[in-house]
């Protein structure tokens, strides 16, 4: 389908980033899930010119923990970049919301989804490391 037949005009997302934003820690206690999906709406909304945020039910492992499940509430936050925008710059910066996700909210693993590759995140960046 051409954006010609929608009537549209901007440029077309196609480069897909979806992130996963808990609603509990690497022990099971509750984090401000809220204020988190908050943030990476406004980090992806900045950097890609928008996000969307759909809730879900979601389920980790802890193996440091004898493979305790923790199931919470996750929300998927995504978003469809225009190819053109993801410079190192923004790659730095959302690397930079990611791994303070995971510092502050003691999670012990942060799941982002970039194009088709699933990644995990599981040691995380000091603030001095982000320039922070």
């Amino acid at each position: 389908m051409k954006k010609e037949a929608l009537g549209a005009s901007l440029p077309v997302g196609k480069y897909p980033i979806f992130m996963f934003v808990p609603s509990k820690d690497r022990d099971g206690s509750s984090i401000d899930r809220e204020y988190w999906v908050t943030e990476a709406l406004s980090v992806l909304g900045n950097l890609f010119r928008g996000a969307t945020a759909l809730p879900g039910h979601g389920v980790w492992r802890n193996d440091q923990q004898s493979g305790r499940l923790i199931h919470d509430e996750t929300v998927v936050v995504f978003t469809l970049a225009h190819p053109d925008d993801v410079t190192a710059e923004a790659v730095r910066q959302l690397r930079a919301f990611l791994h303070r996700l995971g510092r502050e909210t003691n999670q012990g693993e942060v799941g982002v989804v970039v194009e088709s590759h699933d990644w995990g995140i599981t040691v995380f960046d000091s603030p001095a490391d982000q320039g922070g």
